[in-house]
């Protein structure tokens, strides 16, 4: 097997490239008659949809086969062969099986697990079928992977996966509430134009936000996803795009935010949101919450939640630190605490919160100061180790439960790593629902595990699907090897014949059939023992060490596998 795929999609190309590259029908047809008209492809088949084009080939040689069918993509496309190369991927034997079965799946679509990919995978085999291009390879292919992605709709939620995890986000930032009650008239910020954004935009569109700015780094995608909003007969929303860096103004706009991009860093950061907020209300949005409640911000009673007080409340007597000109609040772990203090300051805070003296230990002459500072550093951490912790600035005062403020501002992050900084868990007047509070709220996980169970029926059928061409790769040449037996024991037969004249038909028959029956049992275990052989990784030489070892004729396995081919281009779709 020798499966080459060379294809653009959603994930590889802007959509101004796709909709430019995009095959008409008659171009679809003269790509794959000119594909299998070219030297290194035996068989071809073209999978043309909105959001991808790829060309299968049976190829002889690697390279050859990726140049040719790049410069085939680049002339019926109409873009130069110079500005699509960097938006083609390439996949090779196993890994272009798995890139299929992948495709059938969902999991390579926009919307992951929808269903109308089996259907465009059906018209694609059966356009090569009338064309005559699918051979055996391709034929098994496409009906295999046709089988694959029922499996997986049959057997697992696939198709509800993307839509199940958006609304249950939804659900989770509307605290309980009806989400298209929470939803209408809000305004939307949804950061990427993946298949996750794209159907958080949709879904929110149809609960009834007003408005939906879509923000891309590909900024015809972002296009693209807000001309599909606006244009659905469904919404009445109104949608634009606009630029990356455009988000920090329009995040001042936005009463719900979605995020879900391919970011390896943060997109929105504490401080982003924080000045948001602050922006908008005129008040502080920094809040202290207990770090065992930080990733369950929907769990949590707003009742609950407490603000520590500030560096201006009262000071305890005798606290040998001046709080009056402590700019900063209290932080609950103590990371703030010793920020910008000299050894000796925080010496005596640590004694006087472990309920001793502060005493007044002047340096002594000639000390340096490096080293007393040492000293006394180690006295601070033998406080810490005593009380468990470094001391506050101040001992926090009992108080009241101070009510968390009604969220200003609704973050949802559904992106792996994360989009949105975890610590705008703590800032008031915000509600952050992200991939892991939803994992703690769901604890079984339902989304994750069926994308999950489909990558093992995906990998499954890929190491079947190769272990039956495997197979099938040897059938020619155990074909040629019976049929060369069948030759010899007929020349037996007729030499047997011309020495015994006289013998009766009876006689001949019984004669006959016992040295066929010789042969057939002599084949028999070799033969079914190829077979498994070449059906195993690295099985392929199999054949060739059986057209060695009986002196087999190259022309005539290649003759039953041109015979086994010509089959196989017309049969039906599955």
């Amino acid at each position: 097997m020798s499966l080459l795929v060379v294809g653009l999609s959603h994930r590889s190309a802007p959509v101004s490239v796709l909709e430019r590259a995009s095959l008409n029908a008659d171009a679809q047809l003269k790509l794959l008659q000119d594909t299998v008209a070219a030297e290194p492809a035996a068989e071809a088949a073209l999978l043309a949809t909105c959001n991808r084009i790829e060309l299968y080939a049976d190829v002889d040689k690697f390279h050859a086969g990726v140049a040719e069918l790049s410069t085939l993509l680049a002339q019926h496309s109409g873009v130069g062969l110079d500005e699509l190369t960097p938006y083609l991927y390439v996949h090779y034997e196993d890994r272009a099986v798995h890139h299929l079965f992948s495709v059938a799946c969902g999991l390579d679509s926009m919307v992951v697990g929808e269903g109308q990919i089996l259907g465009q995978i059906k018209d694609s085999l059966a356009r090569a079928q009338d064309l005559h291009t699918a051979g055996r390879l391709l034929n098994d292919l496409f009906q295999q992977a046709l089988r694959v992605g029922k499996r997986a709709h049959s057997e697992t939620g696939i198709d509800r996966a993307g839509q199940s995890l958006v609304t249950f986000g939804l659900e989770q930032l509307a605290a309980g509430a009806d989400v298209q009650t929470w939803a209408r008239g809000k305004k939307a910020l949804v950061i990427g134009a993946g298949s996750m954004s794209s159907l958080a935009a949709a879904t929110l569109a149809r609960a009834g936000v007003a408005e939906i700015v879509v923000a891309n780094r590909t900024f015809e995608r972002a296009e693209r996803l807000a001309q599909i909003l606006t244009e659905g007969d469904d919404t009445d929303v109104l949608a634009r795009a606009v630029p990356m860096d455009a988000v920090p103004a329009e995040l001042t706009r936005a009463d719900v935010a979605v995020s879900c991009t391919g970011a390896t860093g943060l997109v929105l950061t504490a401080d982003d949101v924080a000045a948001t907020v602050e922006g908008r209300t005129g008040t502080s949005a920094a809040v202290s919450v207990p770090a065992s409640d930080e990733a369950r911000p929907a769990a949590v009673p707003e009742s609950a939640e407490t603000h520590l007080p500030g560096a201006g409340g009262a000071s305890d007597e005798n606290c040998p630190l001046d709080l009056s000109s402590v700019p900063t609040g209290f932080s609950v772990m103590g990371e703030a605490a010793v920020a910008g203090m000299d050894a000796a300051t925080l010496e005596q805070h640590g004694a006087w919160a472990a309920g001793g003296t502060a005493v007044d230990r002047p340096r002594e002459a000639g000390r340096a100061g490096a080293e007393a500072d040492a000293e006394l550093i180690t006295a601070l951490a033998a406080t810490a180790a005593s009380v468990g912790r470094i001391p506050e600035r101040r001992r926090p005062e009992p108080v009241a439960g101070v009510p968390r403020p009604q969220p200003v501002l609704f973050l949802l992050d559904l992106a792996m790593p994360r989009d949105i900084d975890a610590a705008v868990h703590r800032l008031a007047g915000v509600r952050l629902v992200d991939i892991e509070s939803l994992a703690e709220a769901s604890a079984d996980a339902p989304m994750a595990a069926d994308v999950d169970m489909v990558r093992r029926i995906v990998g499954d059928e890929v190491a079947a699907f190769g272990a039956a061409q495997r197979a099938a790769h040897i059938t020619p040449t155990v074909v040629a090897l019976r049929s060369m037996a069948a030759d010899v024991v007929a020349g037996e037969i007729a030499r047997l014949e011309g020495r015994l004249p006289g013998l009766d038909d009876k006689h001949r028959a019984e004669i006959t059939q016992t040295v066929k029956r010789v042969v057939d049992k002599l084949l028999h275990a070799p033969t079914v023992r190829v077979k498994q052989l070449a059906a195993e990784p690295g099985g392929a030489g199999y054949a060739d060490a059986l057209r060695t070892l009986f002196d087999l004729d190259q022309e005539t396995v290649a003759s039953v596998s041109r015979t086994e081919n010509s089959t196989e281009k017309n049969r039906g779709p599955a």
